[in-house]
């Protein structure tokens, strides 16, 4: 009977990452194998962190590794009674688990919207690594589902506590000072166990447990109640589609902006109106520095370091808005991502500063739509086509112009795909700027009378919220960071 050998280490993320998916195969009485490169210590351990179901064997020597030569690790292999290998999958695949839990006559194990990335790559097999007598540093568990307490720091007299904690834990603006009396009521407030994990944090994979969570809350003055949004909005932000790793690293403009929808927009007045993206509404403005807050104290990415961002971008202190589902009359963002109406959500999206868009003149849905078209020809680079994503924020004054005609929303995103472009006469392939190496893969299309390259890959690629005061014509245009899944995809979470 065909049977599935897994190689493994312990330290591998990747190795972690799968073993959730071979647990569900191995309790429906499919013969699941593990065979692990590091000793018999750290194997168990592994086991015992990961609740592994199946069988897991040291692989002394690494003569199974030798026998069967996989390249890296994860290697899943299906193997046939005589130990021939007959399928295999390397690295976390999510169509390759599936394909062969087909072929055990298994229903698929992974499902696109399970926080995993479709695919991920591994480690070296260790029988191909150099000898080395350096001792490995002890593996990280990425995956445990509780974490250590938050330290608890006590400070003598001559400290102020405020200007303490601004200066280790700040963003260079002051912090509240986090007592152990105000986290402990965040905590409450969220009604989850202290040291129950809700991610880790890129680069430095910090647990962000709700207890250290709730200490960036309180730094950021938050009331308690904001934890039943801020403890799903670092759920999405450790979702490896958003891919926080590459935005914290970046050298580009990129920063997580915070979208709320649903009724919880009102019930912690969250802000939707005029000056939306500026410092109207506490409950913006806080949950917003939260975010940020946690990312710079547990993942580590501070300016000064690991933060690259050659320009930056002010939404780094705190970039966060609720969309005006009130004065639009199209679904709202978080409908189109599959909830229900009276369901909250909240939406991450890797962006650049807004890009403001005037159009006061525009009768029609059409010559309004075209200003906003030039701008999101400028996302990333002006010649850079494909690849990009974009975030469409209309105000109700324009929302009214395009109303009038009864267009929809897929109307307004498909007549902006459909004129988003740069003209083949910017591209002077022999000038070697940004954009003309990929000229070859371009769509060329006419638009307007011209010849272009279409800007975006599909309509898709363009968002579109409702937001801002009801007087005065101005939109704005959000380009993002690298999108799809070698970049960031935005995610939505439920309240």
């Amino acid at each position: 009977m065909p049977r599935l050998l897994l190689f493994l280490q312990t330290d591998c993320p990747t190795c972690q990452l799968i073993a959730p998916y071979l647990n569900l195969l191995a309790r429906d009485v499919i013969a699941v194998h593990g065979i692990s490169q590091d000793d018999e210590a750290a194997t168990r351990e592994f086991v015992r962190n990961r609740s592994l179901v199946f069988p897991v064997s040291v692989d002394d020597e690494l003569r199974e590794s030798r026998r069967y030569e996989p390249l890296a690790v994860p290697t899943l292999l299906l193997v046939d009674d005589a130990g021939q290998a007959i399928r295999s999958v390397t690295g976390f695949d999510k169509e390759g688990l599936n394909a062969i839990a087909a072929a055990l006559g298994h229903g698929p194990v992974a499902t696109p919207y399970d926080g995993a990335p479709a695919t991920r790559p591994g480690c070296t097999s260790r029988h191909l690594e150099m000898a080395s007598d350096v001792s490995r540093a002890p593996a990280l568990d990425l995956y445990g589902t509780a974490g250590l307490a938050a330290s608890r720091i006590e400070l003598d007299d001559s400290e102020d506590p405020d200007e303490y904690c601004a200066r280790e834990f700040g963003d260079a603006l002051p912090v509240v000072p986090p007592t152990a009396a105000r986290v402990g009521r965040m905590v409450a407030a969220a009604a989850v166990n202290p040291l129950t994990v809700i991610g880790r944090i890129p680069p430095n994979y910090g647990e962000a447990t709700v207890e250290k969570i709730a200490a960036n809350a309180v730094m950021a003055g938050c009331p308690p109640d904001m934890m039943r949004v801020l403890i799903p909005l670092v759920r999405a932000a450790c979702d490896e589609r958003f891919n926080i790793h590459g935005v914290q690293a970046t050298t580009h403009f990129a920063a997580p902006l915070a979208i709320v929808n649903g009724p919880v927009r009102r019930e912690l007045r969250f802000w939707s109106r005029q000056n939306v993206f500026s410092n109207v509404s506490r409950a913006n403005s806080t949950l917003g520095r939260a975010l940020q807050l946690t990312l710079l104290n547990l993942g580590g990415a501070r300016p000064t370091t690991i933060d690259m961002s050659t320009l930056g971008n002010p939404g780094k202190f705190s970039y966060c808005i609720a969309e005006n589902e009130e004065e639009s009359p199209w679904e709202p963002l978080h409908v189109e991502r599959g909830f229900a109406p009276e369901q909250s959500a909240v939406t991450l999206f890797a962006a650049e500063p807004p890009h403001g868009v005037s159009e006061r003149s525009a009768r029609t849905a059409s010559v309004l739509l075209r200003a906003v078209a030039a701008a999101l020809a400028t996302v990333w680079s002006h010649r850079a086509c494909l690849g990009r994503e974009a975030l469409v924020v209309l105000s109700p004054e324009h929302v009214q112009t395009i109303k009038r005609e009864g267009w929809s929303k897929t109307d307004v995103r498909q007549f902006l795909f459909d004129h988003t472009g740069v003209p083949v006469r910017e591209y002077r392939v022999e000038d070697g700027g940004e954009g003309t190496e990929g000229v070859g893969k371009y769509d060329e299309v006419t638009i307007d009378g011209e010849s272009c390259y279409r800007k975006f890959s599909e309509p898709a690629s363009i968002h579109i919220v409702v937001a801002g005061g009801t007087a005065g014509k101005f939109s704005a245009v959000i380009g993002g960071w690298h999108a799809g899944p070698r970049g960031s995809q935005m995610v939505t979470y439920p309240v």
